[in-house]
C-alpha cells in the first residue's frame, strides 16, 4: 500500500492562519500552542450552509462518506487562466464510474501556491459540469485550487458551490496530486468536527494499491 497526503500543512504563508506561543517548555513546563484559522483555509471541506444548499453543517455529514473505497483521478488540462472545466474535459476519464464514487480532478494547480493565479486565475467547474456530477451521484468531489469556482464573481461562486453542496461534498485546496500513479484510488478525508460549522480544515489521504 502506498499512502499520499494531500493536505497541504498549515504554516504562516496559508492565508487565514495564524500560530502564536501559548506555552513554552523551558518556562511553562511543555509547549503549546494557541491556533487560529479562517474555516476555509488551507485544504478544506465545505458544508452545505456555506452557500446555504441546505441547513446541513460540517459536524452532520455521515461519518461513512469520508472513507472511500473508489476515488477517480481525472486529469484536466488546463491551458488558459481562469479556465472553465466541462463535462467533455473529465468524461472518458471516468469511463466505470459507479454512483457513490468520488473525483479528484488532477489540474496541477497546488503547484501555483503563492502566486497570484492560485486564487483569481483559478480552473472553475462549469454549470453543466456541475450539474453532470450531481446526475452521477458522486459522493466527494476535490480540487487543487482554493475554489470550484472564481471567488471574484459572486454569482458563480454561489450558484456552483449550491449546485455541487446539495448532493456532493467538497474538498478544496489539495496538494500532491502528481505524486499519485493510479487512476482508481482509496481516500481517507476527514474535517474537524466544529458544531454548527460551515467547513473546517481536512486532513485528506490518498491510498494506492
Amino acid at each position: 500500500m502506498k499512502y499520499i497526503d494531500l493536505s497541504r500543512s498549515f504554516d504562516v504563508d496559508v492565508s487565514g492562519f495564524n500560530k502564536s506561543v501559548a506555552k513554552n517548555y523551558h518556562t511553562d513546563g511543555w509547549n503549546a500552542s494557541t491556533l487560529s484559522f479562517y474555516s476555509h483555509a488551507g485544504t478544506h471541506m465545505d458544508a452545505p450552509i456555506h452557500f446555504e444548499a441546505s441547513q446541513e453543517t460540517i459536524d452532520q455529514y455521515p461519518i461513512e462518506r469520508f472513507i472511500v473505497k473508489r476515488c477517480w483521478i481525472v486529469d484536466v488540462d488546463i491551458k488558459n487562466r481562469s479556465q472553465l472545466i466541462g463535462i467533455d474535459d473529465i468524461k472518458q476519464e471516468l469511463i466505470g464510474f459507479v454512483p457513490g464514487d468520488s473525483i479528484l480532478l488532477k489540474t496541477g494547480w497546488s503547484l501555483k501556491f503563492g502566486t497570484d493565479a492560485y486564487r483569481n486565475g483559478l480552473p472553475r467547474i462549469s454549470k453543466d459540469l456541475a450539474h453532470w456530477l450531481v446526475s452521477l451521484k458522486v459522493n466527494i468531489l476535490g480540487v487543487e485550487p482554493p475554489s470550484v469556482a472564481d471567488v471574484n464573481n459572486l454569482k458563480e461562486v454561489d450558484e456552483i458551490h449550491k449546485i455541487l453542496l446539495d448532493k456532493i461534498i467538497i474538498l478544496e485546496g489539495l496538494v500532491n496530486l502528481e505524486k499519485l500513479e493510479s487512476k482508481l484510488i482509496e481516500l481517507i478525508a476527514l474535517p474537524l468536527k466544529i458544531a454548527a460549522g460551515d467547513g473546517c480544515p481536512c486532513r485528506v489521504i490518498g491510498i494506492e494499491n
